[in-house]
Parts: C-alpha cells; structure tokens; sequence
C-alpha cells in the first residue's frame, strides 16, 4: 500500500503453478490449501478445475516450497457424488490444518451441489488415503477451516454461512467432529462503503500466535466493473477464538499484478493456505489469483501483529 511498506512480498516468478504444470488437461489452478510435511516439502493441496467447469482437488509438492514442483499425475481427491451426493457439482477450496490429537491431516473444503456449497470434512494421513466425513455445515456455506486443538474440551471450526444476517465469519463447536452446533458469530461483514462490507470470509487457517489467533480474511468490494477480493487482519482470543480482539481498519494486500486482476475471475486474490518458517515468524501465503493461477507471497507474523495494532481502531468486529 502506497506510503507503507508491503507486508507480502510477492515472488518475482510468480504465478508458481499454472496449468501448464498439469499433465492431464484442465482449465486452471488456483485456491491451495498448504502444509509443511514430516519430510520438509510443501505440499500444496490445490482447486483444480476441470473444462467442464467442476473442481476437484491435486497436490504439488516442492522441496522448497517455491519451485520444482511436482504434480500428482492424477487428481488426488475426485468428487464422489455416488456415495457423497452434495458433491455432485465438484469440490473447491481445501483448509488443510494438521490435528496433533489424531495425528491426521484435516481437510476442510467445500462440497458443491443443487443445494448450494456446503462444508464438508476430510481426514487423511499421506494425501493418498481419505476418510470422508460427509457434509458438516449444510448450504449455503463455505470458506471453512478446523481449528488444531479443543477449545474447552470441543473441536471449532470457523466458517462462512449465508443466512438472512448476511455473509459473515461464525464459530461452531463439535465433540466428535460430526455433530456441530453452539454457533457464533465471531466476525461481521461492515456495512456502507467500507472495503469488507456486506460479505467477508476465512482465508487461510488461523496462525496460532502468544497474542491470539491470527486469521487472514478475505472482503468483498462491489465495483460498477465488479466485485474486488481483498486481505485483511483479525485477532481472536487464544482460549476463546470466538472473541475478536482485533480487527484491521483497512485491508493490507489486493489484486496489483496483470495475473491478479486478470483471469477467469478479475481482481482477485484468495489464500487458503500458509506455511511458516523454522524462524516461527517467515510465513509463505499461498494463494489464488484471478481463479487461474496459483502464486506466492512472504511475510512476517511479527509485522502483521504489529500493523493490526497500528490498523485497528473500529472495533471488535461485531454489530459494526
């Protein structure tokens, strides 16, 4: 943002992964969840779109997590509408967060059928093996991501319902991760003009931090040319991440670049997924640009908590 240095750095050979990297025919790539293997690759679990126009999900794993990525030759999680119906239309958008109770990887993604999107949820240990759970927070909803340990005895999950309240970022909690309920709004979309009215939702899963959970959100912005996806900053309370502690005034990255504002999608840029450093401060965002093509950005968790203090004078986030 002019008069401030950037808080991402953007990858100068970005778009990391486009569709010419697939070696069976698609229409593009973009949307990656992210994960930091037991082995040291990044293992990018990305939306990929098929010419008919439904999604289904492929990894991509690096030794360095920015180059020499290797595609699986085949789509690793295919839609099952046999079994699972509400993915009739394809599934999109993973949150993978790695669960040290289970010892799985949980897979958060949405399903997409005549009902609309739905949240379903996954686990796996390899990304070769998937144990469904089925749909777990019924259309419309989307934009989903498990929480890594109980919060009082109880898994949380954030995610993006569509309800008569608007389009806004709630908390549910569950005991066996298939009964859910106790649902909480914990960020509301802003109202008017503001660049994250009316529709908001979870980016990349939530970074623990000693101050808080620190979320990456995405807001809408509705231009006479179109609708603008942009990245703002939240805090959530550590011992109860339904409490907003913080939340930034202005949005902190957008679409800049000639593969951000043009694509399938203009002017978009959406994460779903990050890795950290060996530092625990380095973060490398993952993430969609303009719905056909996968790039990268780095930052700094210490920066970001930072300029969300310098960055938010509004409020809790909440009846704004």
């Amino acid at each position: 943002m002019r008069g401030e240095a950037p808080l991402f750095t953007r990858y100068a050979a970005n778009p990391i992964l486009s569709r010419k990297d697939w070696s069976y025919p698609i229409n593009s790539v973009f949307n990656p969840a992210a994960v930091q293997l037991s082995d040291g690759d990044t293992l990018l679990l990305c939306r990929v779109e098929d010419r008919r126009g439904l999604s289904h999900l492929c990894a991509a794993r690096s030794a360095n997590g920015i180059d020499g990525w290797r595609v699986d030759k085949e789509p690793t999680l295919l839609a099952n509408p046999h079994e699972y119906p509400e993915e009739i239309w394809g599934i999109e958008d993973p949150r993978i967060t790695y669960v040290p109770e289970l010892e799985q990887y949980a897979v958060a993604y949405t399903s997409f059928a005549k009902g609309g999107p739905g949240v379903s949820l996954a686990l796996t240990k390899d990304f070769k093996a998937f144990e469904r759970y089925g749909v777990v927070m019924s259309p419309e909803d989307k934009d989903a991501a498990l929480l890594p340990r109980r919060i009082g005895g109880f898994w949380a999950l954030i995610h993006r319902p569509m309800t008569t309240l608007g389009a806004h970022m709630w908390m549910s909690y569950s005991p066996d991760l298939r009964h859910w309920g106790s649902h909480k709004i914990i960020l509301q979309a802003r109202r008017g003009g503001w660049w994250d009215a009316n529709k908001i939702g979870l980016c990349s899963p939530p970074i623990e931090t000693p101050a808080g959970w620190l979320a990456i959100y995405h807001g809408v912005r509705q231009t006479a040319s179109g609708s603008i996806y942009r990245l703002g900053l939240a805090l959530f309370d550590l011992e109860d991440p339904a409490i907003c502690l913080k939340r930034s005034d202005s949005w902190m990255f957008g679409p800049e670049t000639p593969y951000e504002r043009e694509g399938d999608v203009n002017g978009v840029v959406f994460p779903c997924g990050q890795t950290i450093g060996n530092d625990g401060d380095t973060i490398h965002l993952y993430y969609g640009a303009a719905d056909s093509c996968v790039a990268m950005a780095t930052g700094s968790i210490r920066n970001l908590l930072a300029w969300l203090d310098d960055h938010s004078s509004v409020g809790n986030g909440v009846d704004l």
